[in-house]
């Protein structure tokens, strides 16, 4: 026992670092290879069909110790849908649907959090798509934030679901076809990286 004693301490102090690197308020880009974006909407009752989507960029400012401040802004590529078939891609990438010729990416930004938890809350803020601005609500759970297996990052995992209705950006075609509600999962990876909102769409339009 009294050698298990000493060994017990050590590894209570190799601990202290590792966790007093992820207290307090750092900045995630998110890692656009791990993080996906997937919706399903109604198909003329005959089933909800899944698509895909991607971010194109986007930051992520967390505290895993307060949610309450926690924010982001993030671009997601449209023009990328993966509906698992090329004709069907372009189609909903038509003019009539997400119109990706004019509108190739669409936009959200929070404005505040809403904790729940200590690893839940409900993030708000204005989702730009289709050239319209509508407010919405994001459920998220935040999952881990450690480094990597090899340490080579440190990474925030979070996963988050949603709920709109595309007629309120402007996306009407096909009424009687296509469901107005569409459903949405997002499983999200971000690697920590203190300079990650000076990549922002808004900052690089800034002169």
């Amino acid at each position: 026992m009294s050698r298990a004693r000493p060994t017990r301490w050590l590894l209570l102090l190799l601990a202290v670092p590792a966790m007093a690197a992820f207290a307090g308020t750092h900045e995630y880009r998110y890692d656009t290879v791990h993080s996906q974006i997937v919706f399903s909407i109604d198909h003329d009752g005959y089933s909800r069909p899944f698509g895909r989507l991607h971010i194109a960029r986007g930051w992520l400012r967390l505290d895993p110790d307060d949610l309450g401040h926690a924010g982001t802004e993030l671009d997601i590529d449209l023009a990328g849908v993966d509906m698992g078939d090329a004709g069907w891609d372009k189609a909903v990438c038509g003019h009539a649907l997400l119109d990706c010729a004019h509108y190739r990416e669409a936009h959200f930004v929070s404005h505040s959090v809403e904790r729940t938890d200590a690893d839940h809350g409900v993030l708000h803020g204005t989702l730009t798509l289709h050239g319209v601005s509508r407010p919405l609500a994001i459920p998220f759970r935040l999952n881990r934030v450690a480094r990597t297996l090899y340490g080579l990052h440190a990474v925030a995992g979070i996963s988050a679901t949603a709920s709109l209705d595309r007629t309120d950006f402007g996306i009407t075609a096909f009424p009687n076809s296509i469901g107005h509600q569409v459903s949405v999962w997002m499983e999200l990876e971000a690697i920590r990286d203190d300079h990650a909102s000076n990549d922002t769409p808004a900052a690089k339009d800034t002169p």
